[in-house]
């Protein structure tokens, strides 16, 4: 517990996966891709409960190997392409609220981002408490070689033409606004403004800036490889 805010932390895995067959447990660096955000997670104090949402049995074997809670086997309908990450979070929370569990915060860990490391659970908890005016707060990484300045598009008649809209010219790193966009290391909220609002985004939502490396999500082989070898590489850090 932190502060005396009950947090309630959820890992989503479901088992369906188009682009990588097994992807939550698909092994990565000695481990399953999923026990990387287990561990995390149950490193701090902060969160009260973790528990892994899954349709898997399979899935729920793997991750209860590594200490995780597994309450229940997720509903068929909150297992298809279409079904929302606040869906099986509102979920997670009305079962445990209907066996006495009551709590504050809600934390969304998907396992696709495995360079999260606890201290990034603990101040993003450290920031949405301190901020009054805050409901939510989630991870957002600087756009640098993506920044929208840098973009461009490809006319019928195959010319590139600047995506902002200005004149195509050489632009200077240093002469351009920072820019960010929304990653998949950090999602809290608080728990009455997801209900209310049915999303972590809005104009009461906080910004968890992540190092450059951490931004890497598990979508296609590339990113296991990329992944891997960061790990690697900050042993100390992932072991």
């Amino acid at each position: 517990m932190y502060k005396n805010i009950r947090v309630l932390a959820v890992v989503p895995a479901r088992g369906g996966s188009k682009g990588i067959p097994k992807k939550n447990i698909i092994e990565l660096n000695g481990k399953p891709l999923i026990a990387w955000t287990i561990e995390a997670g149950k490193q701090t104090t902060y969160i009260d409960r973790m528990i892994v949402s899954t349709d898997s049995k399979e899935i729920a074997e793997v991750a209860k190997r590594f200490k995780a809670d597994v309450p229940f086997i997720r509903p068929d309908y909150l297992s298809s392409d279409t079904a929302s990450s606040v869906d099986v979070l509102l979920h997670a929370i009305d079962y445990l609220e209907e066996k006495g569990e009551i709590y504050d915060y809600i934390m969304l860990l998907e396992p696709t981002s495995p360079l999260r490391t606890t201290e990034d659970i603990e101040k993003s908890i450290e920031m949405l408490e301190s901020n009054t005016d805050a409901e939510s707060i989630v991870g957002v990484a600087k756009a640098e070689s993506s920044h929208p300045l840098f973009s461009v598009t490809i006319t019928d008649s195959g010319f590139i033409r600047p995506f902002s809209g200005e004149e195509l010219k050489h632009i200077r790193r240093q002469d351009i606004k920072d820019v960010y966009f929304l990653e998949g290391t950090i999602y809290t909220s608080k728990i009455d403004a997801l209900r209310k609002r049915k999303t972590f985004y809005h104009e009461r939502t906080l910004p968890y800036i992540v190092e450059r490396y951490k931004q890497f999500e598990v979508d296609e082989e590339t990113d296991l490889v990329c992944i891997e070898a960061l790990m690697r590489y900050k042993k100390d850090v992932y072991r």
